[in-house]
């Protein structure tokens, strides 16, 4: 399931219910040294709209912001230099390809005559011209623990656990329906009220009835506006969280539902591998959201006055592939999808997904292991739970450890994700971590990016940490040919900057805990965030060796 991180309507609840030992550098810094986090951090000023639409390219030292210092690695490393195009594959839930902000980076396909209807390059996709779809027209599909429950009690661990897991779940998205169903009537009650859809906080004073529904009302719309930020819908955010519940109980839970049979392949069989389509945003381009949202943070095009910045744009090309519907991804589509991605000249993978259960772990392990063989690197977002990961009960899949402790590859990179104020609250609640299984943190929380027909929109979560450490990465296999995934891995973690020595870890169950901070040596395998500065640093050194 793709790793988008909703606020959670519980919170909404009980928001109504509750009422490095470092020396600072300075900014004349001499250049060419790469950026220490320094020992506190003050924010200079509160952040501007255009900051917080790229904050993930700002600089820690310079701005105040924990981004990645893209834009000083550009004006201080890479101005005059020229890289080379690098393929980037994203493998997702489709990219609106047809976007304003995307033109000109998108992958196509020299080999295949578009449109011809024949297999002009032979590789089992009939005019597969900027990717493959391997859902076809399948959009919403069950958890994969629905499916292992669906087949019934085989009398094996994994169905025990998996019959654990569904029960919690389901009871949970009742639970949120009613929470959503709440919401949604507060919500409706102020616009029927003010007599327009879309409201700011200051619109609610205008609210003037004593009725006690419409008093009560503005009330709990209120403290939701002061506490949600200066980003937050109730119109689409609520319209949101409800498709997100509701969903979850009519197709992802639901064990009557059958999404697969629209694909018309056999999900058991690894050598039923030609099935799909070309239309890589798939049926509905609005579903196509999350993945197209990925493929900007790589690639929207820079300076346009459109939307944010791409990472490395514009020196990559976007090469889609569609294998991850609103639900659980099937293990067969992702070990399929990131061969193709491979077999068709990708340098670097992004894979903004995971879940709880993986029946058929070895295909995908069998394609971590080709794509190392081919010297491609594998980005991956760490999920989205505030778990820890390195424990067995909360392992993400895919993943490059078949007992989750000894890597059997060196070119998966687990990332998870922070957000834009550096202190012992950097690390995003709801961010996986785990100190051998994440590897290290990227900017994943209010990320600006192209979602379908030409729109923009702030979304969260590790899926779009993952995406900003892909851009890294692309960068520095464009600036940097010759340096091979594995090394590419070892920049992105060992150049990143110091998280705060103490940091807090996952989400809190009871508003009213403070939540302890531990030692950010907890958090991941290097307790640090990517750097686009330190890393390209790094990589002009290695290269030399």
């Amino acid at each position: 399931m793709s790793h988008i991180k909703p606020l959670k309507l519980s919170a909404f609840a009980l928001l109504v219910l509750a009422g490095c030992n470092a020396t600072l550098q300075a900014q004349t810094s001499v250049p060419k040294q790469p950026i220490v986090a320094p020992l506190a951090v003050v924010k200079k000023a509160p952040v501007s709209e255009n900051e917080l639409k790229r904050w993930s390219h700002l600089d820690l030292i310079k701005d105040s912001i924990p981004g990645m210092s893209v834009d000083r690695a550009l004006t201080e490393l890479l101005q005059g230099k020229k890289g080379q195009k690098v393929i980037v594959g994203i493998v997702d839930s489709g990219v609106d390809i047809e976007h304003e902000d995307l033109q000109g980076m998108i992958w196509t396909n020299k080999k295949e005559i578009p449109g011809n209807g024949i297999d002009d390059d032979k590789n089992g996709f009939i005019d597969d011209v900027h990717g493959w779809n391997f859902l076809g027209n399948a959009v919403h599909e069950n958890l994969e623990m629905t499916r292992i429950v669906k087949k019934g009690d085989d009398g094996s661990a994994q169905y025990k656990e998996a019959l654990a897991q569904y029960t919690e779940k389901n009871d949970k998205a009742l639970k949120d329906k009613q929470q959503v169903d709440f919401l949604l009537d507060v919500h409706n009650t102020i616009k029927k009220e003010l007599n327009k859809t879309t409201y700011k906080i200051e619109d609610l004073s205008a609210v003037t009835s004593t009725d006690p529904k419409v008093a009560r009302s503005k009330a709990i719309m209120t403290q939701i506006f002061t506490n949600a930020g200066p980003t937050f819908d109730p119109e689409a955010d609520f319209g949101e969280y409800k498709d997100q519940v509701y969903d979850q109980l009519e197709y992802n839970l639901n064990k009557d539902y059958d999404g697969r049979k629209i694909v018309g392949d056999n999900p058991e069989d690894i050598k039923d591998a030609h099935y799909g389509n070309n239309v890589v945003f798939g049926p509905d381009k609005e579903k196509a959201l999350h993945g197209t949202h990925v493929a900007g943070i790589i690639a929207q095009i820079r300076g346009n006055n459109l939307g944010g910045d791409g990472v490395a744009s514009p020196n990559v090309e976007i090469l889609t592939v569609r294998a991850v519907p609103d639900g659980d991804e099937y293990d067969k589509d992702i070990a399929l999808a990131i061969r193709y991605a491979v077999d068709n000249g990708a340098k670097v993978i992004n894979g903004s997904f995971g879940k709880s259960f993986s029946p058929h772990k070895d295909w995908v392990y069998d394609a971590i292991k080709y794509a190392a063989k081919k010297d491609v690197l594998i980005v991956h977002a760490a999920g989205n739970d505030g778990y820890n990961i390195d424990e067995t009960k909360n392992i993400n899949y895919p993943n490059d450890s078949k007992d989750n402790i000894k890597e059997f590859a060196d070119n998966v990179i687990t990332i998870g994700a922070i957000n834009k104020s550096y202190g012992e609250n950097v690390v995003a609640p709801f961010s996986n971590f785990g100190k051998i299984n994440v590897d290290v943190f990227a900017p994943g929380e209010e990320i600006y990016a192209t979602v379908p027909n030409n729109k923009y929109k702030y979304l969260q979560g590790t899926s779009m940490a993952s995406p900003n450490a892909a851009g890294v990465a692309a960068l520095i296999r464009s600036y940097y040919p010759k340096l091979k995934a594995a090394q590419v891995k070892k920049i992105l973690m060992d150049s990143g900057v110091a998280l705060p020595s103490m940091v807090v870890l996952g989400e809190s169950e009871n508003p009213d805990e403070k939540p302890v901070a531990v030692s950010s040596a907890e958090s991941s395998k290097t307790a640090k965030m990517v750097n686009a500065y330190n890393a390209l640093l790094m990589a002009e050194k290695m290269s030399k060796k």
